[in-house]
């Protein structure tokens, strides 16, 4: 059985899910479409957000732009974390 970390977050009339991956996922659309692609099942419907942070703990975030924006703005303690199991 396997988990990761992620969050379902209702903002501004919108819905989306910010999930935590590697730092390498997150570097570029060719990495980031499929792994993105593969959390679909989790949050059906919704858009994803690939979240993944630096050596130096600074966040990056992948996805919609303007969700992208809005998460780089909150501090991270702020985000509604939890673990998920499948």
């Amino acid at each position: 059985m396997g988990s990761f970390e992620g969050a379902l977050i209702k903002e501004q009339g919108q819905t989306f899910a910010v999930v935590i991956v590697k730092h390498n996922y997150t570097s570029s659309s060719a990495a980031a479409n499929p792994v993105r692609e593969s959390f679909q099942a989790y949050f059906p419907g919704v858009p994803i957000v690939l979240a993944s942070q630096d050596s130096r703990g600074a966040f990056r975030y992948h996805g919609r732009p303007d969700l992208a924006k809005f998460l780089a703005r909150l501090h991270p303690s702020q985000i509604p974390w939890c673990k998920y199991s499948y």
